[in-house]
């Protein structure tokens, strides 16, 4: 049964690791981004790194805007290279995302989004109903204050 835009939007919110994660998943519930042809939804880490390795180096040198890539070649680096990934793609108009996640669409490793030569990264607003969801999702995982061992105490 194919992941849902909402379901994998939801989980990228819910992954951490993606720095740029606010960004991939509102341009993945963006009601223009529609599935898009995918050759090989099974895959490897393996294949993962090698792919985008090169992808990276071919971005650099025909200027295409990207976000997510380096935080995708981080997770996968941790990760024994025969684990199996599934990518969903998704594009609208000259952007597409590759999401990998374990197979359930829920545990995300890592999700790059990217344009064409010369054509910027969509600008979208995150959607309401992620944005109250986000909220109460920050407010759960505020990190406790941090204990200051040097703070002096006036006695």
């Amino acid at each position: 049964m194919p992941i849902s835009r909402r379901q994998l939007a939801a989980s990228l919110l819910a992954s951490p690791h993606i720095a740029e994660r606010h960004a991939i998943a509102a341009f993945v519930a963006d009601a223009a981004t529609q599935p898009a042809p995918n050759p090989f939804p099974d895959t490897s880490v393996g294949a993962v790194r090698q792919v985008w390795r090169q992808r990276a180096a071919e971005f650099r040198s025909f200027d295409i805007e990207a976000v997510g890539l380096s935080c995708l070649l981080t997770a996968v680096s941790g990760i024994g290279v025969e684990e199996a990934l599934v990518q969903e793609i998704l594009r609208a108009g000259p952007h597409t995302a590759n999401v990998f996640h374990r197979g359930d669409g829920c545990r995300i490793v890592g999700a790059v989004l990217y344009g064409k030569p010369g054509v910027g990264l969509p600008v979208l607003p995150v959607p309401r109903a992620m944005r109250s969801a986000l909220s109460r999702q920050s407010r759960a995982h505020r990190p406790a204050e941090q204990l200051d061992l040097f703070a002096r105490t006036e006695t």
